[in-house]
């Protein structure tokens, strides 16, 4: 199905509104709602944020795990042109209180599940002027169903440009905090038109979305669901038995996956006599993956796989993998394919120039996918963007056919699990306990994870501080994902003649035998 090109996502919305009005736009649990009543809902959201004095780019907050009200507030925001703030609902509250502060958002709303986050940084955040319950049942803030249904429902009447911001996510931040990512109009639309013609989503089909809105994949296949007019199944976390039901009971035809994700579903009691046969394709993607599990999820799912590769800085995917890419002997299981439509990619080396087939540098992109740029971080954009390129820090070469294969990081950063986590953050929160002289960290393999976080810690003499201690201890400074899985005690940490640690010699003991060591963002 072809959809419109040169179109804002708000205009791409209002022509799916009109298109398909009575199909069912999404199922939450047991609600399902029409993609006429998503207009109306999401209107009605709009309105709200207006007559809240919200203006044109001001920013607005979501704290909470995936629903069918994600959705309508997403879409509302669009027709409101105000910003989505994703919140990652897995921060430790230090980190949330950064978040609504640096972002300077305006409304909250919030999930149930986080109330008692918001409880107690809420007096820490000024910018905020209301919050909104998602689920209700706070005295104190607003109740979101009353809120939403007090609220016109007739169209805002604002248009919006392609360099508009309609989203902002945060990144995790090589120096400890996190950098707003901001997404346009024209980044969403390019996401949309990559991928048209080449993922086959159907029309009228049923569509998995469970991956976390405030993650680019999240809020990009939902998007993705709703511009195709499909009819998409939200779950509001990850659990595969769960997953397995749907699959079989909704007749899923459509998702997008982690590669822990897959692991977990093909690892899960029922997968072998769970009936795939609706299953038509999965994409995957953000982390890496092992062959045989790659192989193991197309015996058991019977169905095709595409695979992709990119960042939140690039709105998510610039390259894709083909199902028939997928076949052992093709020798490209290891890749994450070619660029998609409308991406020019490059490897260079530390000069800028481009590198010969087979030799290793950073990979670049220039698209309309590239981020606006780092919110007040004019410095931080200087560095990733040049000339047009964005420089993803991850180093990898092309082979004779152009499948790029990510080879190593040129930056430090960890992937586990799909989610980024750069060491200097983690290593902030080791040494701020009174004993942690001195701290590393780095990526080790992990079968489930793809990477966890192992640490390297010195410590002062005639103390004593068990492995157990330290990990519970970070978990107090920074979100549980992050925290280090294993700590190694030692009484230096390598570094070279400038101070700078050489964390390669931590962690390629670790990686010996194993050549693939990212495949995602």
């Amino acid at each position: 199905m072809k959809i419109p090109e040169n179109k804002t996502v708000q205009e791409l919305f209002e022509w799916r509104f009109d298109k398909t009005p009575k199909s069912i736009a999404h199922k939450f649990l047991d609600r399902e709602t029409t993609y006429e009543e998503l207009d109306i809902y999401s209107n009605q959201i709009a309105n709200g944020l207006i007559n809240l004095g919200c203006k044109p780019d001001s920013r607005i907050a979501y704290y909470g795990k995936n629903s069918d009200y994600f959705f309508e507030f997403l879409i509302g925001t669009l027709k409101s042109n105000t910003v989505a703030v994703g919140v990652n609902w897995r921060l430790a509250p230090p980190e949330v209180s950064y978040v609504l502060n640096d972002s300077k958002s305006e409304v909250l709303f919030v999930g149930e599940e986080f109330y008692p986050v918001i409880d107690e940084i809420l007096k820490d955040s000024p910018d905020i002027k209301k919050v909104i319950a998602v689920d209700g049942g706070h005295d104190e803030y607003e109740d979101y169903l009353s809120w939403r249904n007090s609220q016109g429902s007739s169209k805002t009447g604002l248009k919006s440009s392609n360099q508009d911001d309609i989203l902002q996510l945060y990144t995790s931040g090589t120096t400890g905090h996190p950098k707003g990512v901001q997404l346009t109009n024209r980044n969403f639309a390019a996401a949309n038109e990559s991928i048209d013609g080449i993922v086959p989503f159907e029309e009228g089909t049923t569509n998995l979305v469970c991956m976390p809105g405030y993650h680019v994949a999240g809020t990009n296949w939902g998007i993705w669901g709703y511009i195709f007019g499909c009819r998409n199944i939200i779950i509001a976390d990850i659990d595969p038995g769960l997953i397995l039901e749907l699959i079989e009971q909704e007749k899923i035809r459509s998702t997008l996956f982690v590669p822990a994700v897959i692991l977990f579903l093909i690892s899960h009691p029922n997968a072998e006599t769970t009936d795939f046969s609706s299953l038509n394709f999965v994409l995957y993607g953000a982390s890496p993956i092992a062959d045989d599990t790659i192989i193991k999820a197309k015996e058991i799912m019977q169905c095709d796989l595409y695979q992709v590769y990119g960042l939140t800085e690039t709105t998510g995917a610039i390259t894709i993998m083909m199902p028939e890419d997928h076949d052992p002997e093709r020798g490209k299981l290891r890749s994450c394919g070619k660029a998609l439509k409308g991406v020019e990619l490059k490897v260079v080396d530390e000069d800028g120039n481009d590198l010969k087939t087979g030799e290793i540098g950073e990979v670049i992109s220039k698209s309309d996918l590239n981020m606006k740029g780092y919110w007040n971080k004019s410095d931080a954009t200087k560095e990733s963007i040049v000339d047009g390129w964005f420089y993803s820090g991850d180093a990898g070469f092309f082979d004779d056919e152009g499948y790029l294969f990510i080879h190593d990081r040129v930056k430090d950063m960890i992937v586990s699990g799909g989610e980024n986590i750069y060491p200097a953050e983690v290593e902030n929160a080791l040494m701020s306990h009174d004993v942690i002289l001195d701290a590393a960290v780095v990526g080790v393999p992990d079968e489930k994870w793809g990477e966890s976080v192992k640490g390297f810690v010195v410590v002062a003499e005639n103390t004593s501080l068990s492995e157990d201690e330290i990990i519970s201890y970070t978990r107090t400074q920074i979100a549980a994902y992050k925290c280090p899985k294993s700590i190694e005690f030692i009484k230096e940490l390598p570094r070279n003649p400038s101070g700078k640690i050489l964390r390669r010699e931590l962690r390629d003991p670790y990686w010996e035998g194993i050549d693939r060591k990212v495949s995602g963002n």
